[in-house]
């Protein structure tokens, strides 16, 4: 039996144990922490269904910003939280990176946690510079395989979803890019539109000005659907990467234990949050997709990131701190 198969049997069986919690869920405030600073895309996609949730509740559900360590000092506070679905963790793609680039977390993300719903999923934009010759995906990586390490590729630093989403294009195209970290999306973008890196892979609410003005160019959306924000780019699959896929997304955890019934009761409130049009509106504007995503679909989905990232991370010789 997989893991996220004995996640599932072990919520079903902790209902059986704490009926009464579940049949009064929520009975109080419920404290959603974001391991991450305020204003970022994750923040504003966890404020958003936090408010919709308190409500549709009818109970105060507030937003905890625990930022730090990559997000893991967040993400440990909510595993050390009792299992009754008072506090639970907004998490973004940085819950299945980690445990590549960390040696010794102090957590197990399957073991210690309980999948309610990934929320919304956010493209990344391949941009180049419009002085590469590429026009599309297929012509850059035939760029890149004639002049290995000469093409410069931007993110947002080592190990984040940018940085990892060209780690992934390098590795399944089979090319040679020099990597530049920045310390953030911004300098990441600012190196690209003024021709310091050649390539980056940045979201589509931070691009999508320069693209139109002609200071960069779209090749590809990193996710496995095109973007309603850009809708004549094809995703980097259609380009010619089969298979590729790099989604920055958010998500919604509990404590390993929390009862079904409470999850599902979570999951509920979530799924109702999404037909709000100004939680609706409030996601087209930042260029997520929301997803809704059940608890069990959820599970083998970020079964199959962390094991995915995995590789990435060793395949680029990246090493655990």
């Amino acid at each position: 039996m997989n893991r996220h198969l004995l996640v599932i049997c072990g919520l079903l069986g902790a209902v059986a144990v704490n009926p009464v919690t579940a049949q009064n869920f929520p009975a109080k405030a419920v404290s959603m922490v974001i391991p991450f600073p305020a204003g970022g895309a994750v923040d504003i996609v966890c404020r958003t269904v936090a408010q919709r949730l308190a409500e549709i509740w009818k109970q105060p559900v507030t937003a905890l910003n625990r930022p730090g360590a990559g997000g893991n000092i967040g993400v440990e506070s909510v595993v050390r939280s009792p299992a009754d679905g008072y506090t639970v963790l907004c998490a973004s793609t940085a819950l299945s990176i980690n445990p590549a680039l960390t040696q010794k977390l102090p957590y197990d993300v399957m073991r210690d946690l309980v999948p309610v719903s990934q929320l919304v999923v956010t493209p990344n934009v391949l941009v180049v510079h419009p002085s590469v010759p590429a026009k599309t995906v297929r012509e850059l990586t035939a760029l890149a395989k004639s002049k290995p390490d000469r093409l410069t590729g931007g993110s947002a630093g080592s190990g984040t979803s940018a940085h990892l989403s060209l780690e992934l294009y390098k590795s399944m195209a089979d090319v040679k890019i020099v990597h530049i970290p920045y310390k953030g999306s911004a300098p990441s973008l600012i190196g690209v539109v003024g021709g310091e890196t050649d390539i980056a892979f940045l979201p589509t609410s931070v691009v999508n000005p320069h693209v139109a003005a002609g200071r960069l160019r779209a090749l590809a959306v990193t996710t496995a659907k095109r973007s309603k924000t850009l809708p004549d780019v094809p995703t980097m699959d259609e380009a010619g990467t089969k298979g590729y896929e790099a989604a920055a997304w958010s998500a919604l955890l509990a404590p390993a234990g929390t009862p079904a019934a409470v999850v599902n009761t979570l999951y509920a409130g979530i799924t109702e949050s999404f037909k709000s049009p100004s939680v609706q509106s409030t996601f087209e504007k930042i260029g997520g997709e929301p997803i809704a995503s059940n608890p069990a679909e959820f599970a083998r989905y970020l079964e199959a990131e962390i094991a995915k990232w995995r590789k990435v991370v060793a395949a680029a010789g990246i090493k655990p701190e």
